[in-house]
This record gives structure tokens, C-alpha cells and sequence, in this order.
């Protein structure tokens, strides 16, 4: 499977999961994380996704898979052992253009979900394309010993940064360099040592900008 990676934006788009075992709940738990609405149709759900369920942070339909049950969802995924149920998700998405990924079979899969390492607004996805996902685990281990908190942190300033920036340096080459000086700089190493401050102030010294022109600064 040759893919086309891409960040899906799922900010309260309803997603369905089919399935309500343990692989199910991982699925469920990265939807939730990426800000979709899940709905989970199974007639039984495990410990974690009943406590979820009973939080009312997932909705529980209580039966079995029903074809038209995808109707309106911005995805599916299939997560049961029960083959037949797997093809006619399978069917219904491909049916109504709904993206579909069933777990295990990559070719009833349009689209794959990755091993994710997650650093605030920082997100590394790693696919094998489906051949060897434990190697994508392993490697994603590597990359969270790697890419700690501060890189969160340092998004979390940038991103009051962009507007100022983009006011006072309108030439885009002369504002490309800037953000290149601050990612090779030491912010990031000031932030793993957790002083924010130095840090914002080590980002004035480089834009040349002052403390107050960084948009919400009272709120770092």
C-alpha cells in the first residue's frame, strides 16, 4: 500500500467505530484526541470504553452493526473479528464515499492510522504502510525518548508569535530565516529545562520583537 499521508482535520466530525473490544478503544481513544465525535456501535464494550460511555464522552449504540449505520459520519472504522461484519462496513463506506480503514485488512483500508507520537500541537506519524505496524510501534518509542515536552512548549510560543511576525517582517524570506534562527537556537533547550521565561526572552533577542508584541503573552 503506497499512501498519501495527511493530517485530517476530525474537530467535532462524527466518526463511527464498529466494535467494542480492546483495539476498538484505541481506535476510539485517538479520535477523541484529534477532537471527533465517536460513536460506537457495539452490543458490549470493554472496561475503557464503558467508563468513556458513562462520561458521555463517546456515544454507545447497544446492537449490532446495521447497514446504514454510516450515514453521516465523516469516517469508519471496523474493529470486530467478525469478517462478515468488517466486509459490509466495508461496502456501506465505500458505498456512501466515507473513508474506511478496517483493522487488519489493508485492503479494505482507504486510509491507514499511524503510530503517533504527540508533543502538544507537535504530531510525528510513522506507517509502514500497513506490512509491519509493531516496527512503527518500536519506532515511535524511539522518537517520544527523543522529542520531549518542551517541543509543546515551543509550539505554544510560536504560535503567539506568527502575527507580530507576519506584521513586522512582510517579506516572507527575511520571516523564514527568523523562524529558522529560533529552531536552531537554545529556546528549545531552555524550555527542557523549563524556564519559560528565559525562553520568550531568548525570542525577543532573536526577532527583535518585544514582550509585550507576543499575542496572549499572559497566558504562558
Amino acid at each position: 500500500m503506497r499512501c498519501y499521508p495527511v493530517c485530517l482535520n476530525l474537530q467535532d466530525r462524527r466518526c463511527i467505530v464498529i466494535g467494542g473490544g480492546p483495539v476498538a478503544e484505541g481506535k476510539v481513544q485517538a479520535l477523541l484526541a484529534a477532537g471527533a465525535q465517536a460513536t460506537v456501535i457495539s452490543p458490549r464494550l470493554n472496561d475503557g470504553l464503558r467508563k468513556l460511555a458513562d462520561q458521555d464522552r463517546i456515544v454507545h449504540v447497544a446492537r449490532e452493526y446495521r447497514p446504514g449505520d454510516l450515514s453521516g459520519s465523516f469516517l469508519a472504522i471496523s474493529a470486530t473479528d467478525d469478517q462478515a461484519v468488517n466486509e459490509r462496513v466495508w461496502q456501506e463506506a465505500n458505498e456512501r464515499g466515507i473513508l474506511i480503514n478496517v483493522v487488519d485488512a489493508p485492503a479494505r483500508c482507504t486510509f491507514i492510522m499511524p503510530a503517533v507520537v504527540r508533543r502538544g500541537d507537535l504530531t510525528v506519524a510513522i506507517s509502514t504502510g500497513g506490512k509491519a505496524p509493531a516496527l512503527a510501534v518500536r519506532l515511535r518509542e524511539q522518537l517520544e525518548r527523543l522529542i520531549g515536552p518542551e517541543y509543546a512548549g515551543f509550539l505554544e510560543l510560536a504560535g503567539t508569535l506568527r502575527l507580530p511576525l507576519a506584521k513586522r517582517f512582510p517579506d516572507p524570506a527575511q520571516r523564514r530565516a527568523l523562524w529558522y534562527r529560533l529552531v536552531d537556537s537554545d529556546v528549545l533547550e531552555l524550555l527542557r529545562r523549563g524556564d519559560k521565561a528565559a525562553a520568550r526572552r531568548r525570542m525577543t533577542e532573536i526577532t527583535g520583537l518585544a514582550l509585550e508584541d507576543f499575542d496572549y503573552v499572559d497566558s504562558l
